[in-house]
């Protein structure tokens, strides 16, 4: 990861080999909400006080939480339309010496944040160093990083047209493979998953996440596959909107993108009837129905920034996300890993729940729920500050 002042024309940084390519602000403040809505539904008060819109569903079914992350590839989709002349310009062999370093750091990212803070207190409120042996090898970093690196062959090796087809023969054959290899009569539960097996055999049941009470993990190797199917919708829908950098977009082009959400949400419907949307399964008909919202985001973004020329507080308060989204990301995944360190020992159950009694009664009759949601926004703004800082001195943090 680097950083280095950056022009004031250009919101992220390429090599001096790469070809001069002008960016949408469209696309810079839609990768910027993504963000901050990862940051807000991720670090929220208490787990146990939720409004149910910031909670994920808990299997079946899609909130507007479980927007987020597939919003999040679908414009690192999106921004392939950018990066890939960016990983073909100069020497033969770049491509893939690039391709593999920008992998490889994100998907070490992703470990880091899982072994961080390196150490634990132990029950006699000793520091300890935390065991690799139960280290979680897949997350939503390490996701990211596969998917838009098979994203990225693809383009490279097909191009745009064979973008759709690799996208269409992932979904259509991650369905066939749920239905032909389910373990047992339901092939969308989470021991039926072939996913759940595979991950148990290839990774390690300890090197899972245990979140759902065993070992499954809702990053898992086989669901990646319709992750990368999202990130070449999201690269086909950047590519469109491409083709008008430099230039302002047209009434028809957010036409086309409105188009385009309809009917992939229409297919979502109809392919959920035999396979449900499930976000922890990363079904086919969950990547078609968040593609399709991300999509109608995405146009009305266009149609008001491009064409309408909106330029409010909330248009900067985003795009300084979205300019350094990836930096901003890990740092809000890393420092409440080391505020547990800060907070000390662990507080024994019947002390905690008198504490957890005594700040209620202090809330008087403040729902429980709303101060959850106070804290998760003050998140928000705390990053938000940092971002703005980084922006202000045109430092862009890039892998």
């Amino acid at each position: 990861m680097s950083a280095a002042p950056a022009p004031a024309t250009a919101p992220t940084l390429a090599p001096a080999v790469a070809p001069a390519v002008t960016r949408l602000q469209s696309l810079d403040v839609f990768r910027g909400l993504a963000v901050a809505l990862m940051i807000l539904v991720n670090n929220p008060g208490s787990w146990s006080h939720l409004y149910p819109p910031l909670a994920h569903a808990e299997w079946h079914g899609c909130t507007p939480t479980d927007l987020v992350f597939p919003f999040f590839l679908f414009a690192a989709g999106n921004a392939l339309a950018f990066t890939v002349p960016v990983l073909e310009a100069g020497r033969p062999g770049a491509f893939s010496s690039r391709l593999f370093r920008r992998t490889a750091l994100i998907f070490g990212l992703g470990l880091f944040l899982n072994a961080s803070p390196f150490v634990r207190w132990d029950a006699a409120g000793e520091l300890v160093p935390r065991s690799l042996e139960h280290l979680r090898v897949m997350g939503v970093l390490q996701r990211i990083a596969l998917a838009w690196a098979a994203a990225a062959l693809i383009v490279h090796a097909f191009g745009r047209r064979g973008a759709w087809w690799a996208a269409a023969v992932l979904l259509l054959g991650y369905w066939a493979a749920c239905v032909a290899f389910a373990q047992g009569h339901d092939a969308y539960s989470l021991e039926g998953f072939f996913g759940t097996g595979l991950d148990r055999a290839w990774l390690g049941p300890a090197h899972l996440y245990h979140g759902e009470g065993v070992a499954f993990d809702p990053e898992g190797l086989a669901s990646t596959a319709p992750a990368i199917a999202q990130v070449l919708l999201g690269y086909l829908a950047g590519s469109a909107v491409a083709a008008a950098a430099g230039r302002r977009p047209d009434a028809a082009l957010v036409n086309r993108l409105f188009i385009a959400a309809c009917a992939a949400v229409a297919l979502a419907y109809a392919w959920q009837l035999a396979m449900p949307l499930n976000k922890k399964l990363w079904t086919s008909s969950y990547v078609m129905l968040t593609t399709g919202l991300a999509l109608a985001l995405l146009a009305l973004l266009a149609h008001a920034i491009e064409l309408r020329g909106a330029r409010g507080r909330w248009v900067g308060f985003f795009e300084m996300f979205g300019r350094n989204a990836l930096f901003v990301f890990v740092l809000s995944g890393l420092l409440p890993r080391v505020v547990t360190l800060v907070k000390g020992p662990p507080v024994p159950p019947a002390a905690a729940a008198e504490k957890a009694g005594q700040a209620l009664a202090l809330l008087g009759s403040l729902d429980p729920r709303l101060a959850s949601l106070g804290v998760a926004l003050l998140q928000v703004a705390f990053y938000a500050a940092i971002a703005w800082a980084l922006d202000r001195r045109r430092i862009y943090i890039r892998v």
